[in-house]
């Protein structure tokens, strides 16, 4: 999918912030400093719109980026990064619950969780809730680039298993960042979700 002029609408924190029309939305959520920005940057072969924070846990809106008015993407702050405090933490679920169980324009979630590692209990947690709301899930284990490619298959089978994953509503692919690999099956999922036309 090439995409010639991505845009930031709007950091919103709120309903009334949303941007208006009928534009399908994708949102991608993940622990801080999994890779979100690296994939939304890969995706739209742009090195710096999504910014890449040194500082985990410093998106703290919705960040809206309009595809050439084709689609939205939607980065969600990361979760699971300690310094953040609670009362923060708790605004962040609000307005995170708030934008996944009530935006009729979201056509599906990219769930981040890095290879290297068993999914956490904030992994599982958020995999059980957009269970619950009955959202589409596609898994990207970012940073596969970093497991032995003989690893794969185990890599895949940890994760579903930790996740008690849902092959009816959810779908898994590896992705690497540096070595480019995945792209293009996601951006599949991507335009099945939200009915996309090249």
């Amino acid at each position: 999918m090439k995409i010639t002029n991505p845009k930031l609408i709007i950091s919103a924190v709120s309903k009334k912030q949303y941007p208006a029309g009928n534009l399908s939305e994708i949102a991608f959520v993940g622990r801080s400093n999994v890779g979100k920005s690296s994939l939304i940057n890969t995706l739209i072969e742009r090195n710096g719109l999504a910014h890449i924070s040194g500082q985990p846990g410093k998106t703290q809106t919705l960040n809206f980026y309009n595809l050439d008015e084709k689609l939205f993407f939607v980065d969600v702050p990361g979760y699971g990064y300690a310094k953040v405090s609670k009362a923060q933490r708790e605004q962040f679920g609000s307005m995170v619950e708030e934008y996944l169980s009530s935006r009729d324009q979201l056509k599906g979630v990219i769930s981040l969780i890095d290879a290297r590692h068993e999914p956490t209990e904030d992994d599982k947690l958020m995999y059980n809730w957009l269970e619950y709301y009955q959202v589409p899930i596609l898994i990207v284990a970012t940073k596969a680039d970093k497991v032995a490619s003989g690893k794969f298959n185990a890599v895949e089978s940890q994760i579903k298993k930790t996740l008690k994953f849902n092959s009816t509503t959810s779908s898994l692919i590896l992705f690497s960042a540096i070595k480019k690999f995945g792209a293009k099956e996601i951006w599949n999922w991507i335009k099945g979700q939200a009915e996309l036309q090249e």
